[in-house]
């Protein structure tokens, strides 16, 4: 590059326009006299700049390819406020759904994301490649005894499963489906484990309150009552315990002269 190109390219990024802002794309719309002439928009203003937002949000949404907390959208946005970046986004919602799109917004992970439907995952996989990763079932039974009683320690997973959990744990955290909290309190301080954003991206919730309830889980809610049990029982006060004999305080009789 010669040095008279160079100079062109550096006026040229000099007068660049600054990208617009959200609020100067909504004030592009004409406004009747009767609009102007009003400080404050009515209604149907309002709505419309609502619908505007829309195509934005989708935008923004299908760039991120993860899910989006509100919060970031509007920061992003920098103009509209939390009630109208929410209201475009159920806009977009039922749009996606009324004309029976190939995406859905979805709540999930803290976030809003644009998803594909479900039952085109055999086609997506077959343009892709690979293989969907399958949780297998000591995977998905040590995950749920995390997610359901988080913070928990190794210890605790294997006192309700019954078997070594060492290599199981290992999986779940390479997969990000686990990650370290932090150490318990206790003798030996053992590791806390809890689950991540993955692990709700993956099983599309929300947050954990969204977890179905714990009688649901079958065999898996049985060692939980199980568990809790047998925990109760050690927890019993010693003064429960039956007193050995001789050992209350009592004097024993003396044999009779």
């Amino acid at each position: 590059m010669n040095t008279q190109t160079a100079e062109i390219l550096v006026d040229t990024e000099d007068l660049a326009p600054e990208a617009p802002s959200v609020q100067a794309m909504l004030d592009m719309t004409p406004t009747t006299a009767t609009e102007s002439a009003d400080p404050e928009p009515d209604a149907a203003a309002a709505d419309d700049d609502v619908a505007r937002l829309v195509p934005l949000v989708e935008g923004l949404l299908f760039a991120a390819g993860v899910p989006v907390p509100v919060a970031r959208l509007v920061e992003a946005l920098d103009g509209p406020d939390r009630r109208q970046v929410l209201r475009a986004m159920q806009l977009l919602g039922d749009r996606l759904e009324a004309e029976g799109r190939g995406l859905r917004l979805v709540r999930v992970a803290g976030g809003y994301q644009l998803r594909t439907l479900a039952e085109h995952g055999p086609w997506i996989r077959r343009l892709l490649g690979g293989k969907v990763p399958r949780l297998s079932r000591p995977l998905l039974e040590t995950l749920a005894i995390i997610a359901y009683r988080q913070p928990c320690t190794r210890p605790e997973i294997e006192a309700i499963r019954g078997v070594d959990v060492d290599a199981v744990l290992s999986t779940l955290l390479e997969r990000r489906m686990v990650r370290i909290l932090g150490r318990k309190e206790a003798p030996g301080r053992p590791i806390l484990y809890g689950t991540t954003k993955d692990f709700l991206e993956v099983f599309s919730l929300p947050d954990l309150d969204a977890l179905p309830p714990l009688t649901d889980m079958g065999e898996l809610a049985e060692a939980f009552a199980a568990r809790e049990a047998a925990t109760t029982e050690q927890q019993e006060p010693e003064s429960a315990a039956p007193t050995p004999e001789g050992m209350d305080g009592a004097s024993e009789p003396t044999d009779p002269a």
